[in-house]
């Protein structure tokens, strides 16, 4: 069966940076299941998956764009310490989330001076060139309630 929209892939996966440093990877015996289609995966790694099959491995670099998007600076911002309430300890590499007129939004801690605090709400892969080894493991037609609530269900799963 090829992977094609409404289907449920699972994957084994390896993301390396440009560097070949592995940023994220599948549990050893566990693949990440998601529906095709519905935006469970960055764009880039979507379109090379379609139409594979079970059992085909393949390695792929992704365009920022195609991946976690470019670097945006205008989601960089400063802000006085007391604006983040509720947050005893601030330190550098903190993930936040803040909400915004857009809905819920992370954003990392990446400088701390005297009172002020720099937030960035960019991926912390926007701007970087994904590279995947990905091996298909299985793909299956997905079920209706699985269809109608936009994911996967059972084991595996992964909800966002």
């Amino acid at each position: 069966m090829n992977i094609a929209r409404d289907h449920v892939v699972s994957i084994h996966y390896t993301l390396r940076d440009d560097g070949g440093e592995i940023i994220d990877a599948s549990a050893r015996d566990e693949p990440l299941t998601y529906l095709h289609g519905h935006g469970n995966l960055i764009p880039g790694l979507e379109r090379e998956l379609t139409g594979k099959n079970a059992g085909e491995r393949l390695q792929v670099k992704i365009t920022p764009a195609d991946g976690y998007g470019e670097y945006d600076s205008a989601l960089v911002q400063e802000v006085p310490r007391r604006a983040l309430k509720g947050v005893s300890e601030v330190r550098v590499g903190m993930r936040l989330q803040a909400q915004t007129p857009q809905g819920a939004r992370a954003l990392t801690v990446t400088q701390v001076r005297g009172d002020m605090v720099t937030l960035d709400g960019n991926h912390p892969l926007a701007g970087k060139t994904p590279n995947f080894e990905v091996q298909i493991a299985e793909v299956r037609a997905a079920t209706k309630q699985e269809l109608a609530h936009g994911h996967v269900h059972g084991p595996g799963a992964h909800h966002h």
